[in-house]
């Protein structure tokens, strides 16, 4: 177990010890910081490090008439970081060269616990995996191939997720937005740099899901605004345009993105017998960006013969019945399959992670929003947390921790007004300004969220140099969208986050 080898007073991240009380008749000001907690620890490797969990008021410049009105508090913000603690004089006297890595999930409404608890922090929840999950109260235990053991860690959530809200009298709607949590998370990542003197420290980005489209957004916005160039992206889950996931009337791309990983849905619960997983999700992508792409641009053009093929064909990949495949215009999205691939069986499939299944409660219903892989994993990363932030890190709020939040819908994507949500533009830019940049990327092949061939859609059309794409590092892995649920993929994720972050 990681030790816990000291309690120290109520610190910030900029090194103040607590809000200083106002003389009697001085007005209060703002407090920079809600009550960080600071406490020494260990690792089994010998590694010793300081976290500190708070919450940073973040301020606005305010304008009245053209007048400057001062900085205004807008939002808390709460974050946990993880440092190494120095190790030498040489450690003190100058800049780090540790690596940092700034981390958040997606959502949008998703706080930073899955990243931190189940893949990146020191310790991590026992939740188990598909058809081995470990029941409650569940548990916490050393996480032995953190990411801390080779770079600092800060972990942020955003307006409305964990305990992270508006301020008093604030408006919280502000900060449901592209743009607005962009800016706001850049900023945490500007003032934590600055106030921990880390600007000459390799710092890198990683987000899951929405995460991956924050994760380059803010990744401009620092560069744009600050100057502030990250020497890495790593996207988990990844979705850069949502247009490639976004199933309406009109946009047929989806439709054949998701193929192979229906494919490899059904291979998972048995429907492709004495058949490799790769060999099938190969298959399967062939077809998709070759017939089954050039069919549904064609509509009522098909021949009957060539619709014959073509039903055929996505009946042996997806094994969906040819009547329902017929009925679906070859067209059906998640919710249509979770319900539908299983229902002989009784039983759903999910969408984050299409391995885990749940009884069809009703089994007429032609969709399914209830996921499976959710409800099986929100309560042991809930009680992790919870207990996590009180009992070990040391610190106390009495707000409930938003684990994954519908308060922050509507998210406007104003900005976006009459085009598809999309960062590549942002990707493209930041690869040719920064040649150094380098982008890992993590694939679940039983992501129904994020499907791997949608990502893979997205990096084929990038314009962007050989040399740009050589800085990209793929991997796969046979889970779903928080693929380290499961235990190798945990490991194997992580000794590639390991080399990515390592000093070049």
């Amino acid at each position: 177990m990681a030790e816990n080898t000291d309690n120290a007073a109520t610190t910030a991240p900029d090194g103040s010890t607590g809000v200083q009380a106002p003389s009697a008749g001085t007005p209060a000001t703002p407090a920079v910081t809600d009550d960080f907690t600071t406490r020494k620890h260990a690792l089994a490797s010998g590694l010793r490090y300081t976290s500190t969990a708070g919450r940073l008021v973040l301020r606005q410049e305010a304008t009245e008439d053209g007048k400057a009105q001062g900085f205004k508090p807008k939002a808390e913000i709460f974050m946990v970081s993880y440092v190494r603690d120095q190790e030498s004089e040489a450690d003190a006297a100058g800049p780090s060269s540790r690596p940092v890595v700034f981390a958040f999930n997606g959502g949008p409404g998703s706080s930073s616990v899955w990243l931190h608890m189940g893949l990146l922090g020191p310790r991590r929840v026992d939740s188990g995996d598909v058809d081995a999950l470990t029941p409650a109260p569940f548990g916490l235990v050393d996480n032995a191939n953190t990411i801390l053991e080779h770079a600092d860690l800060v972990l942020i959530d955003p307006v409305n997720t964990g305990f992270s809200r508006v301020v008093d009298g604030g408006t919280a709607d502000e900060f449901h937005a592209f743009v607005e949590d962009r800016d706001l998370v850049a900023e945490v990542v500007r003032l934590w740099t600055t106030r921990n003197n880390r600007w000459l420290s390799p710092k890198y980005l990683v987000g899951e899901s929405y995460g991956t489209l924050r994760a380059v957004a803010v990744a401009a916005r620092l560069f744009d605004a600050y100057g502030l160039a990250v020497n890495g992206l790593g996207l988990i889950s990844t979705v850069l345009n949502l247009s490639t996931l976004d199933f309406q009337p009109g946009n047929d791309t989806p439709y054949a993105l998701h193929l192979p990983t229906y494919a490899a849905i059904a291979h998972f619960h048995g429907r492709h017998p004495g058949r490799e997983l790769e060999d099938v999700v190969a298959e399967a992508e062939d077809f998709a960006g070759r017939e089954y792409g050039w069919a549904l641009t064609q509509g009522t053009r098909l021949s009957a013969s060539e619709l014959d093929g073509v039903v055929f064909k996505l009946a042996e990949l997806t094994t969906l019945g040819e009547d329902f495949i017929r009925q679906s215009n070859l067209r059906w999205d998640y919710s249509e399959f979770s319900a539908e691939l299983l229902r002989a069986e009784g039983l759903t499939v999910g969408r984050i992670d299409g391995r885990f299944t749940q009884r069809h409660l009703r089994g007429q219903a032609s969709v399914n929003w209830d996921d499976p892989s959710m409800n099986a994993i929100t309560g042991p990363y809930a009680a992790a947390i919870n207990h996590y932030v009180r009992a070990e890190l040391g610190y106390e709020n009495d707000l409930p921790y938003e684990v994954l939040t519908g308060r922050v819908q509507p998210w406007s994507y104003k900005t976006f007004e009459g085009a598809p949500v999309d960062v590549t533009g942002d990707l493209e830019r930041l690869l040719n300004y920064n040649p150094a940049l380098r982008v890992h990327v993590d694939y679940g092949y039983h992501d129904g969220a994020t499907p791997h061939f949608a990502a893979e859609y997205v990096w084929a059309h990038l314009n962007i140099s050989d040399e740009a794409r050589a800085r990209f590092t793929h991997h796969y892995h046979r889970a779903g969208h928080m693929m380290y649920l499961n235990e190798q993929c945990r490991e194997d994720q992580l000794a590639a986050l390991a080399e990515f972050v390592a000093p070049r």
